[in-house]
């Protein structure tokens, strides 16, 4: 036998790619030809398997090898690819059996003693196996999945192989573990901050972007800390998305199966790549680590403009594509924007207890960096004043996150009730969210005196409609369209109306 092919996968976006590892011999001067569009880190792998196999007491035969990675117009990047060109050298040299080697897809990183270390994205190659019906061959140290239709063998060193693939340990994977509430974060640990609690309880419910602005000390990250214990747990689609784009980041671990939604709070220094994704290799961003979760942005106009602007699109479409010049790559990034801002440099604009030292140009400057686009896009906003000293001293405690998770979720059975009945209404459509004729009318009157444009009308309505639910009203009334109403911008040249 001078030629063998060896199933293996690579990375694009969020998806597994499949790829063959052709592997053939020759005379000539001993030693390794890859081509196939190489990257680096799979030139690399040279020394990496010459090592691992002399450490494993293998024989690295002396003639020439030419490994292809086809196909070849794919740009193949990260070190996943030891394990294959090994298996595919010692097979071909008849040191290893070659049973079963054609049903196996294999990805692992080889140390120079020859064990097999983990790579990222263990989730993409295992759902590429269940598409394609292979079964999967990894490091015994990745987090891996149980996964119905995908099979899964791991394996600690290439010793291992010496009696064939057929006798590597097949372990079931780690299943998905029930949701299990955070108790160590707690809306009663806020004090005095009701109306925006009664805020969150709306956007959890709607999946509505927020905007806290207020002064600091407010407690205003505490409370966007404690969202993610009111909402809904993930459901078996959307935890294997999580776990996809996580896996893919590199940043899967078993406390990731739990099905708590993520949370994402990226510094205000980060750049426009860290935040929607990029680098060499290309990878997820914080948008999309925060797929199905909250994205927090504390201190939003420290941002740097073009970063924030970067959101407007993904936002709208919940994904977003990144352009290279070897393709385009996709990543969801489908999350509930929740952002802290003070309203002025100095923070106490508009608080009664201190005096603001900005001076009005300073401040139109400070919340001018945020943009109008973006802050159309949040649904709402909400001021967020210190609470009372007594009332923290005393401990008086509101409403609790086991309160306001009820009220989440009775807004959104109410909800799915309503859609299994009427269909699902057209976002776009005002006349599809079922308001009363009063509420219209006020609807109506509202947009013109505040001058809204279409995308803050559709979303006023929204949100209306979200807070006829958490209220148990089949139809929107009046007081919800003024409700919401007043969750609109709460940063104008006057700081907080309120």
């Amino acid at each position: 036998m001078t030629n063998i092919r060896i199933g293996s996968a690579c990375l694009w976006g969020v998806e597994a790619l499949p790829i063959q590892v052709e592997v053939a011999s020759s005379g000539g001067l001993p030693g390794f030809s890859i081509v196939g569009l190489p990257g680096a880190g799979v030139m690399d792998a040279r020394s990496r398997v010459r090592c691992a196999l002399k450490a494993c007491g293998f024989k690295m035969p002396r003639l020439h090898f030419t490994i292809n990675l086809a196909p070849a117009e794919i740009r193949k990047n990260g070190t996943g690819f030891d394990l294959p060109i090994a298996i595919a050298i010692l097979a071909l040299s008849g040191q290893i059996p070659t049973d079963g080697l054609e049903r196996c897809l294999f990805v692992g990183e080889l140390g120079l003693s020859g064990e097999v270390c983990e790579t990222r994205g263990t989730v993409a190659y295992q759902v590429l196996c269940r598409k394609i019906g292979a079964t999967f061959v990894c490091s015994h140290e990745s987090a891996v999945l149980r996964m119905d239709g995908c099979g899964l063998s791991v394996i600690r060193s290439l010793n291992e192989l010496r009696e064939g693939v057929g006798r590597l340990d097949r372990p079931r994977g780690e299943p998905s573990r029930p949701a299990v509430p955070d108790h160590s974060l707690d809306f009663a640990d806020v004090y005095g901050q009701e109306e925006a609690k009664r805020a969150l309880v709306i956007a959890a419910a709607g999946s509505h972007g927020l905007l806290m602005v207020g002064p600091p000390g407010a407690g205003k990250t505490m409370l966007a800390r404690r969202l993610p214990t009111i909402m809904e747990p993930l459901t078996d689609e959307e935890l294997e998305e999580v776990l996809l784009v996580s896996s893919v980041a590199g940043q899967l671990s078993r406390a990731t199966l739990a099905r708590a939604r993520p949370f994402r709070a990226p510094h205000h220094s980060i750049s426009r790549g860290g935040l929607i994704g990029g680098g060499r290799p290309v990878t997820p961003g914080e948008i999309s680590l925060a797929h199905r979760g909250v994205l927090f942005l504390d201190e939003l106009p420290e941002f740097s403009t073009s970063v924030l602007q970067s959101l407007r699109q993904p936002m709208e479409d919940g994904v977003v594509q990144l352009v290279r010049v070897d393709g385009t790559y996709r990543f969801p990034c489908e999350f509930q924007l929740i952002a802290a801002s003070n309203p002025c440099p100095c923070g106490y604009l508009g608080d009664p207890s201190h005096g603001c030292s900005c001076s009005p140009a300073r401040i139109q400057c400070y919340q001018s960096r945020i943009g109008g686009p973006l802050m159309d896009r949040i649904d709402i906003h909400v001021g967020v004043q210190r609470p009372q000293s007594d009332l923290v001293i005393e401990g008086a405690a509101g409403m609790d996150s086991k309160t306001m998770r009820a009220l989440v979720m009775g807004a959104r059975e109410l909800r799915l009730r309503r859609e299994r009945r009427e269909g699902r209404p057209d976002d776009a459509l005002v006349e599809s969210l079922l308001f009363k004729p009063e509420a219209r009318s006020c609807l109506e009157g509202l947009s013109s005196r505040m001058a809204l444009g279409a995308r803050s009308i559709v979303k006023m309505a929204q949100v209306a409609r979200t807070i006829a639910d958490v209220e148990q009203s089949e139809r929107v009334g009046r007081v919800h369209v003024l409700e919401a109403s007043s969750y609109r911008n709460r940063m104008g040249g006057d700081g907080i109306d309120g």
